[in-house]
């Protein structure tokens, strides 16, 4: 008797595999086109048209009510002053999956593999997204666009082999924003890349930087970022800090290094955050990077990409962030996302926000645009959201409010009352004695001369809610 059950469930076992086994190169939906050479047939998208600005007024959402390309802001296009790009990485490979739950995604094309193939399919839809969406920039993690193989050398040839595909598709309007390496995820990676306290481990992230920058600037990329996901530590208590550091400016170093000599002429840029997944991450905060820059004489050598959900977990504002890169001359992308308030980790969901759109594009204008650099939707849907059309929604969505935000910034601009209220407060500097100030010219001994003969000074109001009535009257 226990001979046949075993059998019986031998049997069954089998069955199960059969029916659901998954093919290699087929659709999970059988929905979907599926040719005889096993490659997907016609559109990705096919019951969404390429977007188009139709306006305020309009209900479609499919389309565009703000933002419109080729509409001159303050002399310059919209299209040039936002330079948006897609994520790879959250749009096409974003499951829905989080700690608690599997993944909810499933796209009609995807056929549940890693495969070259599917790596490959995932591109063309990527393409065609772009060009529906009217987005000719696009972004993307190495190991996200091509899967592992089992050496370090397979792994370059699958990256070579996908590669060569994106370059075809690309044409000569789109081009990525900016290329990565995905130091952050692979188990070898788990005491950091750059930081790792195991030299193999540092030469091989080194080896996939090399690598990952040799793609983008074949691509055409504008950029490359790092982002220190594990560059940091859980305790103090068995990490070196200043070693750890030392090596992560010895890696930046030998990054900038071969970039001039391969003739990449894009900017290198770092990416700030504060935690998740370490505890500590050593690029904290737009400050923290920049005084590491500094420290190690790295600072013409990189600036900064500032993602607006990190700025928040760091307890500043996005707005703060950007302005403290402006300021000092590294502000080179922004990766346009937003943080739940009620929620303390890293919820990458699109920038909706009016207000906050506004802000940061006040940044981006006093700094006179962001090009090479723009704004990367490192933004993923809601683990709820599982239509195809989302993707679209989402990042129209996300487009439309930066496109608000720079309109409503530049009637600010124009009419000059915010500009107006700032200049007053500060206009007691406007003097000779404020000129000597700011020129480094008054010393402490002169100063208290003149304290004495002026005796108690006056001190006037801040205006801060006209400031916000001028502020929220623009939007």
């Amino acid at each position: 008797m226990a001979g046949r059950i075993l059998l019986l469930v031998l049997f069954m076992n089998a069955v199960f595999f059969i029916v659901n086994a998954v093919p290699e190169t087929c659709p999970a939906d059988l929905g979907g086109k599926c040719g005889e050479d096993g490659d997907w047939e016609g559109e990705f998208f096919p019951g969404v048209p390429k977007i188009k600005y139709e306006g305020p007024s309009s209900k479609n959402p499919l389309s565009y009510k703000w933002y419109n390309a080729e509409e001159v802001i303050l002399g310059k296009k919209m299209k040039d002053w936002l330079r948006f790009s897609v994520a790879f990485w959250h749009t096409f490979r974003g499951t829905g999956a989080d700690p608690f739950g599997a993944p909810t995604k499933s796209w009609p094309w995807e056929d549940g593999t890693n495969s070259i193939a599917m790596a490959k399919r995932r591109m063309r839809a990527n393409f065609e997204f772009l060009n529906k969406l009217g987005v000719d920039r696009w972004c993307f993690h190495d190991r996200d666009i091509a899967p592992d193989g089992k050496t370090l050398k397979e792994t370059n040839s699958n990256l070579d082999e996908v590669v060569a595909l994106a370059k075809e598709l690309q044409g000569d309007k789109i081009r990525p924003l900016w290329g990565t390496a995905q130091l952050f995820m692979h188990p070898r990676y788990m005491h950091g890349g750059a930081t790792s306290s195991e030299l193999g481990v540092y030469a091989y992230a080194a080896a996939q930087v090399k690598k990952a920058m040799e793609v983008t600037h074949y691509l055409g990329g504008e950029n490359y970022v790092f982002w220190g996901g594990r560059e940091g530590y859980q305790t103090l208590l068995n990490t070196d800090m200043e070693r750890e550091l030392d090596h992560m400016a010895k890696f930046l170093e030998a990054a900038a290094a071969y970039k001039k000599k391969i003739g990449f002429n894009g900017t290198l840029l770092i990416e700030p955050k504060p935690q998740e997944p370490t505890k500590h991450q050593y690029d904290w905060d737009a400050a923290t990077t920049l005084n590491f820059l500094r420290k190690y004489g790295l600072l013409g050598e990189f600036k900064l990409n500032i993602e607006c959900n990190h700025a928040t977990l760091s307890g500043h504002s996005c707005h703060h962030d950007l302005e403290t890169a402006r300021i000092n001359g590294m502000l080179g992308n922004i990766d346009a996302n937003t943080g739940d308030p009620q929620v303390g980790w890293d919820t990458d969901q699109f920038l909706t926000d009016v207000g906050e759109a506004t802000m940061v594009m006040l940044s981006v204008i006093r700094n006179g645009g962001l090009a090479p650099g723009g704004f990367n939707f490192d933004a993923k849907l809601r683990r709820e959201s599982t239509d195809v059309e989302d993707l679209f929604i989402a990042h129209i969505s996300g487009m439309d409010t930066l496109a608000r935000g720079l309109r409503n910034a530049a009637k600010l601009i124009e009419d000059g009352s915010l500009a107006e209220l700032v200049r007053k407060r500060y206009s007691s500097f406007d003097t000779e004695l404020g000129a000597q100030i700011e020129a480094g010219k008054a010393d402490f001994e002169m100063l208290e001369k003149k304290a004495m003969e002026w005796g108690e000074p006056k001190v006037a109001s801040a205006k801060q809610e006209l400031a916000e009535m001028i502020f929220q009257s623009a939007l």
